[in-house]
């Protein structure tokens, strides 16, 4: 998909963010009262890894297997994150009942770039950064000059500014990401973020815990 293409170009260029991020706001649900799915994907094939190694929690046997498409500088995605992801991890991942697999799918060369120093933190500690762009999205977001604000943030998780701009000029790195997001979008539909799949049904948009907690038990 030529229109979603990140190049490195245009990624150390620093484009401004503010694409359009679709999503859907649900209430807390009963189990009775569940969101409606944006359809059926085959969760095979989705589950087969791509060219990148999967950001993964949970044991892969675990009877519900979920994969978030996300993008970083999507507010929606910084909520679920903060708000309803740890529960969804203390009640559900670590209890053995859900495979967790994240995914990037960048909306601009912002996020790209935070998902990109992400798969370079030092000490491979992906989703330690993640939580802490997540939390700090408004610092580096929209701030003016986001090269400078990135390098901040990055040094806080061990970067040198060289180590900072070689991630940042690596394109199979690069290249690599474009491809999950590609085919995400071309072989899942996936043109929202956040999305999740879930045991063969994709949802589009930001859940409560309620929701998602509901969602789950009604595939246990």
């Amino acid at each position: 998909m030529p229109e979603f293409e990140i190049t490195k170009r245009n990624l150390l260029r620093g484009a401004a963010v503010g694409a359009a991020i679709g999503s859907m706001g649900f209430s807390s649900a009963l189990a009775q009262d569940l969101p409606k799915s944006q359809g059926s994907v085959d969760m095979d094939k989705a589950l087969e890894p791509g060219s990148l190694p999967e950001i993964a929690l949970g044991e892969p046997d675990a009877p519900v297997k979920i994969i978030e498409y996300m993008s970083m500088t999507c507010p929606h995605c910084a909520k679920y994150q903060e708000d309803t992801f740890p529960a969804i991890k203390e009640n559900f991942i670590d209890t053995g009942k859900v495979y967790y697999i994240f995914r990037e799918f960048p909306f601009d060369p912002r996020a790209m770039a935070a998902f990109m120093l992400a798969r370079c933190t030092p000490n491979d500690k992906y989703l330690p950064f993640i939580d802490m762009m997540f939390q700090q999205q408004r610092t580096w977001a929209t701030a003016e000059d986001g090269s400078a604000a990135m390098l901040q943030m990055a040094k806080l998780a061990g970067f040198t500014q060289e180590s900072f701009q070689a991630c940042l000029t690596d394109q199979k790195l690069l290249d690599d990401i474009n491809a999950v997001r590609t085919r995400g979008a071309d072989e899942f539909g996936v043109n929202a973020t956040p999305t999740f799949l879930i045991n063969g049904k994709k949802y589009a948009g930001d859940m409560s815990v309620d929701t998602m907690s509901a969602l789950i038990n009604s595939m246990l």
